[in-house]
């Protein structure tokens, strides 16, 4: 018997149903190859994925204003008399592989150190037109590096915490109002990363262990033989009946 060609399922390819030869470039293989199902979209902070309904929310307010310094005097102290020290521990809440101490000597030697070489050179040189220009020039070169150094920071918390910007851009909002700026900073990140809040924990304690001496064990294999001795008798006098 013939097979019947309808009911094969190979198809004769000619030479009109061959495809033409393509030039096939050295690497040309090696290419990546694109996956829509695998591609999502990631926070540009931490790098985790995000769902496909997410919307980035819009520009929060900070909890407290620019001049707000005196809601928190403890802040408020630390940031006038040593704003290094409140500035480094602001670094060190925003990127936590950074040490406090590193961002603490950088604002020293510009804002600090600035202002001890002006008042160094005008008690030692007077102020005169010469010396003058010299403090002015000294001054605001490391005010304006301090707070370009600063507002880098700045910005990494307004992005962290979608805030916008209060009351100007972050560099420029720390040349006008540095100490302010500082104060803020330290109470936005006080507000929502509260030390004060510890969650409580639950203590499971092992149950006690038993232990049996040997006189107990004997005691024990001892009734329980008795038992077992009381049980045949009376299964014997059941059987006598």
């Amino acid at each position: 018997m013939g097979e019947n060609p309808a009911a094969s399922r190979y198809v004769k390819l000619t030479k009109e149903h061959d495809t033409p030869i393509e030039e096939i470039r050295p690497g040309e293989l090696n290419q990546p190859v694109r996956v829509p199902q695998l591609e999502v979209r990631k926070c540009n902070e931490c790098g985790q994925p995000l769902p496909e309904s997410y919307e980035p929310p819009a520009d929060e307010p900070w909890t407290t204003g620019i001049f707000g310094c005196a809601e928190d005097p403890d802040s408020c102290l630390t940031g006038l008399f040593c704003p290094c020290v409140l500035f480094g521990r602001n670094v060190e809440r925003i990127k936590e592989d950074i040490s406090w101490r590193q961002p603490c000597v950088l604002h020293a030697i510009c804002v600090e150190g600035g202002v001890a070489l002006a008042a160094a050179t005008a008690i030692f040189h007077g102020v005169d037109p010469r010396t003058s220009f010299l403090i002015g020039e000294g001054l605001l070169f490391g005010w304006w590096m301090c707070g370009i150094y600063t507002g880098i920071f700045r910005q990494s918390l307004q992005k962290k915490y979608h805030l916008k910007n209060s009351p100007c851009d972050p560099c420029m909002t720390h040349c006008c109002f540095h100490l302010c700026a500082n104060c803020q900073e330290h109470r936005e990140m006080k507000a929502r990363l509260s030390e004060s809040t510890v969650t409580p924990m639950t203590v499971v304690n092992p149950p006690a262990i038993q232990e049996m001496s040997a006189n107990q064990n004997q005691e024990s294999v001892a009734s329980g033989n008795g038992g077992l001795q009381n049980q045949h008798a009376t299964t014997l006098e059941m059987q006598a009946l």
